[in-house]
């Protein structure tokens, strides 16, 4: 029997919010599902080139009042990043707070608008420690 990833699917409270969350990551839309009858969109969104490995959101046009909530539950998305202190210094110019700071020159964690915990993983080996992040103290949880 075989086996083959799909995708990982996260609920969104507000769905441009959240897709441009996604985009400020490198993601971009490669599929869209709307539904009258259902009330319900489901976006898929991948880094280019890797269209077969998507995140898809799912939102509900009626709303949802349990989100966004802590969703750890859940655990993490995951993506490497080619420099991950450039990488967090274009999120935390656009709002989006880093949860772990990449103080080890490898790994940071940020949460999107929905609350879902992203894990950052620099590409090969550690970056040299660099201020701010090195001495940056965690915000929040991860």
């Amino acid at each position: 029997m075989t086996l083959k990833y799909l995708h990982t699917m996260v609920r969104v409270k507000d769905l441009e919010k959240s897709m441009a969350f996604y985009e400020l990551l490198g993601l971009k839309e490669t599929r869209r599902i709307d539904s009258e009858q259902g009330r319900f969109s489901l976006v898929f969104m991948a880094p280019p080139g890797q269209e077969d490995c998507p995140v898809e959101l799912t939102y509900n046009w009626d709303g949802d009042d349990g989100l966004p909530s802590d969703s750890r539950h859940f655990g993490h998305l995951a993506y490497r990043v080619d420099d991950i202190y450039a990488m967090c210094e274009k999120l935390q110019k656009n709002g989006v707070t880093i949860n772990r700071p990449p103080r080890d020159g490898h790994m940071a964690f940020v949460r999107s608008p929905d609350n879902v915990s992203i894990e950052l993983l620099q590409a090969g080996e550690a970056l040299p420690k660099q201020e701010p992040w090195a001495s940056m103290e965690n915000t929040g949880h991860w």
